[in-house]
């Protein structure tokens, strides 16, 4: 804790340097009363001397990356109002995911079409609520210095949980801009022997240029989590009398657990640089010049002045990532074996003593070289067409047949692709991005990747249409076919590669405020982890067809927004879904204040019916499939929040009683067989937005 309020204090030492040499820029007056107002739309008056300097008004904007290409992806700036109370819930804003109570603990989500695919190092893959790659970062420019400062708390100091983020961005001038990211958590746990601390600090830099572009990244992330096993029995939670005879119920801290000395720990750096160069030529721009007629009347002559601006042509350009990460799991008692003998270890235990002290490394480097030639330089470049060659080097070290020894591997991969891309215009936008391996372990494989969106007007009303399809032959992550520790031990150099097949459609209707989601997907060789928690494949065909339907009404002040999803698997035993999965919002808005004032006061609910939900594996850190008798169905519990979201100027609020019907219905409070919900506690939020 020490170390990481050192590393908080130097950066806010480069913040507050930085808003020292570039300046606040005084404060926000209103050019028409002359007041102080805390609105950033509002014009900046200064007054000096006397004499009036009228700036413009503050302007944030932010981006994301395609993380391959550097390609720019404009989003919205982070001022999120509407539902802020769900922004920190591990269920995810929708209720889409399973996890193990606490917050920093691993999820999984139940819609299969937002599930991930598999990374080079898949035990961090559960951690999606806190690791992010360089494609998922909002980068910034600001005509000010931009800080926002976010602070989540629920329950009491001895088994509540806290988390606190802080973002920087700075402009050093109109191209150029750097800043930080930081955030930190900390879940006490509610039950034993669950406790989780999270620490991520990124420092980011962007340049923009008409010839030259980059970002620029370095994250560190570390992950600490206390493995408790679940509870022993599942009757503390779904019949309490039972278990107490009547007497008494158990307090969450009191009620027994299957393992009370197991951790996982982590830690995770990358670096992470994209730059392109374009090349072009200039061109001369006709500028409309105003000027009075004899009757005072305005008529548009063409200008002498001569302005040129310039037009890119081709881009070359480079990403480079380079990744460490490292697990380290450690078993200092088990008291009710928990953990299996690894049947495939020619040695038996790594340690005589039964225990684990088990560490594995990833490193890995990926230099991709592409050239592109630009859409709309000219009247007949109508897209865009990238070629690029990618290559990537991965080592892992995994434990050996002892304590004293350690298996390495090196893997290289070699790709061949190209992209091509039309973003320009109003009415149609698509990208097709094809790439074939043909050196190393890429050999076979291959990624075709397409979208599409189409928009248009209609009875007065924006409609958007959006396919997205793709076909896939890849090979499972290297994890799924190598893994040495004490309890868990396998090598699978046999397995087929994964053969995928995707088709999606996607309608939004603005007016209506209707979107619609609908997929199918085919999957060959589908790779998972079995009742055992050890990788398998399953041979056949496995088919998913999803259906989202996301409908929001509003009469006045009130609203309801809600989503069902419908999904289905063909094969229930090797991948289950639940058919239906609910979520519904109800709730007031309005302003109060002179518009000042923004009040969202409401309860939500998140519903999914039965199904056997996956299990979870400490000792790989992995979701598997449940198995044996002891199978339990998971779902048919709602999970109601009641809350009050406020936002006032720059400054967003909220109160929530989380899981307010604990203990109501069938009382099966689980999401995750074994690992009960957190009962009902208080949660609230607040955040900062700063334009000086």
């Amino acid at each position: 804790m020490r170390r990481i309020l050192v590393i908080y204090l130097l950066l806010l030492t480069v913040c507050f340097a930085g808003k020292a040499q570039f300046g606040s820029g005084g404060d926000l007056i209103d050019p028409e009363t002359g007041m102080v107002v805390d609105d950033p739309s509002q014009t900046r008056r200064v007054v000096q001397d006397s004499i009036e300097i009228i700036s413009l008004p503050p302007t944030v904007y932010m981006w994301r990356i395609d993380e391959k290409f550097g390609t720019i992806l404009p989003v919205p700036a982070d001022t999120l109002q509407h539902n802020f109370q769900n922004t920190n819930l591990m269920e995810g804003m929708y209720g889409h995911y399973n996890y193990l109570g606490n917050l920093g603990s691993p999820r999984l989500s139940r819609i299969f079409f937002d599930r991930e695919e598999n990374s080079s190092f898949l035990f961090l893959d559960p951690y999606s609520a806190f690791m992010f790659t360089p494609g998922q970062f909002n980068f910034t420019n600001s005509s000010i210095p931009y800080t926002n400062l976010t602070y989540y708390k629920a329950g009491s100091k001895r088994d509540g949980e806290e988390r606190f983020k802080s973002y920087f961005s700075v402009n050093v001038n109109k191209k150029f801009a750097f800043g930080f990211n930081f955030d930190y958590l900390y879940g006490r746990g509610r039950y034993a022997y669950q406790n989780t601390a999270f620490f991520n600090a990124t420092l980011f830099a962007s340049y923009i240029s008409e010839k030259y572009q980059m970002h620029a990244m370095y994250s560190n992330f570390s992950l600490k989590m206390a493995e408790n096993g679940g509870i022993e029995d599942d009757r503390y939670i779904t019949n309490p009398e039972e278990m107490s005879e009547g007497k008494k119920t158990y307090e969450p801290a009191n009620i027994p657990t299957n393992l009370d000395a197991v951790w996982n720990r982590y830690h995770s750096i990358y670096g992470y640089l994209t730059h392109r160069y374009n090349v072009g030529f200039e061109r001369e721009v006709v500028q409309p010049l105003v000027v009075q007629n004899e009757e005072g009347e305005g008529e548009v002559q063409e200008s002498s002045e001569q302005i040129y601006e310039f037009v890119p042509v081709t881009s070359f350009i480079h990403t480079f990532k380079l990744e460490r990460s490292r697990r380290h799991f450690t078993v200092k008692d088990d008291p009710n074996e928990f953990f299996p003998i690894p049947e495939n270890n020619p040695g038996g235990y790594i340690r005589t003593d039964g225990l684990a002290n088990d560490t594995t490394v990833y490193i890995g480097a990926k230099n991709m070289l592409g050239i592109s030639l630009l859409e709309g330089f000219n009247k007949y470049a109508k897209a865009g067409l990238t070629a690029y060659v990618e290559h990537e080097v991965r080592k892992y070290t995994l434990m050996g047949s002892d304590s004293t020894h350690v298996d390495e591997y090196t893997e290289h991969e070699v790709y061949a692709g190209g992209r091509l891309s039309k973003q320009e215009g109003s009415l149609l936008h698509y990208n097709a991005t094809g790439e074939i391996g043909f050196a190393g372990k890429a050999l076979g494989q291959f990624r075709l990747k397409g979208d599409m969106d189409l928009n248009f007007r209609l009875f007065k009303d924006t409609v958007n249409l959006i396919a997205h399809a793709s076909v896939t032959n890849t090979l499972p992550s290297f994890f799924m076919r190598h893994y040495h520790s004490n309890y868990y031990w396998w090598d699978n150099e046999d397995m087929d590669k994964e053969f995928r097949t995707r088709v999606e459609g996607e309608l939004n209707i603005q007016r209506w405020r209707t979107n619609l989601r609908a997929g199918v997907e085919n999957i060959k060789n589908y790779t998972y982890f079995n009742a055992d928690a050890l990788p398998t494949q399953e041979s056949g065909n496995i088919q998913v067809l999803s259906v989202i339907l996301r409908q929001d009404f509003k009469l006045g002040p009130l609203h309801l927004d809600s989503e069902v999803a419908y999904q289905k698997s063909s094969n229930n035993t090797v991948l289950p879904l639940p058919d239906l999965s609910v979520y519904s919002n109800l709730y007031l808005q309005t302003t109060l204040a002179k518009k000042v004032l923004s009040v969202q006061l409401g309860a939500d609910i998140r519903y999914f019916t039965k199904y056997y939900a996956p299990d979870y594996a400490p000792g790989v850190n992995q979701f598997h499939i449940q198995g044996g008798e002891d199978k339990i169905e998971l779902g048919g519990y709602p999970i109601i929040n009641v809350y009050a979201n406020i936002h006032l100027k720059r400054t967003r609020l909220f109160a929530m009683m989380y899981h307010v019907n604990q203990g109501s219905g069938n009382a099966m409070s689980f999401l995750v067989p074994h690992y009960p919900l957190n009962p009902r506690m208080l949660k609230l939020g607040v955040s900062w937005n700063f334009y000086d």
